[in-house]
């Protein structure tokens, strides 16, 4: 399963609308980079989040989740609780072939600042913007700017195409935008 180069990302993007909207040369003066690399893609955080607080005393339960946790900011940054965590989502909106599936990592500029990313992987035939969790693992408030990289997504491509793609299964997080929390 190769990992798929800059040349095969631009075409899917610009041929195919795999990436949308898509950068094609890495932006890097003065703003955390993103765009087009050499065996991925960087892309950007929007200014959409959900942080995480214990102002209303909930629970967090994956079975029965309840938004009253977070609370909702639209800004240019986001200054994330030590020890906590925010919910956010691209800007770019994904569309993955039958044959690919995409992974995420973290930019190193947050992760050396303590600022952790997770997403999970991006299945074969899911679309949508992909929701972020971008955990602040130190004991001070950590900023995180909005509309500039914050994770990198590689894809890689499989031997042929799946037999049931998440397409096919209809799942729950097909074509989200904006924040999803988590559903059953």
């Amino acid at each position: 399963m190769p990992v798929m180069p800059d040349t095969w990302i631009r075409k899917m993007a610009t041929e195919h609308g795999m990436i949308e909207p898509f950068v094609e040369n890495q932006r890097r003066e003065g703003v955390i980079s993103y765009g087009l690399s050499s065996y991925g893609y960087d892309a950007r955080v929007a200014d959409d989040f959900r942080i995480f607080t214990d102002v209303n005393n909930a629970i967090v339960d994956p079975k029965n989740f309840s938004p009253e946790g977070f609370v909702s900011r639209k800004a240019d940054e986001c200054i994330i609780p030590p020890n906590s965590f925010v919910l956010a989502h691209t800007v770019e909106y994904f569309r993955i072939p039958r044959d690919v599936l995409v992974v995420c990592l973290g930019k190193s500029t947050y992760a050396r600042c303590g600022i952790i990313v997770n997403v999970t992987p991006l299945e074969p035939e899911w679309e949508g913007q992909v929701t972020i969790e971008i955990s602040n693992t130190t004991p001070l408030p950590a900023r995180i700017y909005a509309n500039e990289g914050i994770c990198q997504f590689l894809f890689f491509k499989g031997d042929s195409p799946c037999e049931v793609s998440y397409a096919d299964r209809a799942g729950k997080y097909m074509g989200q935008r904006g924040v999803a929390t988590p559903r059953m």
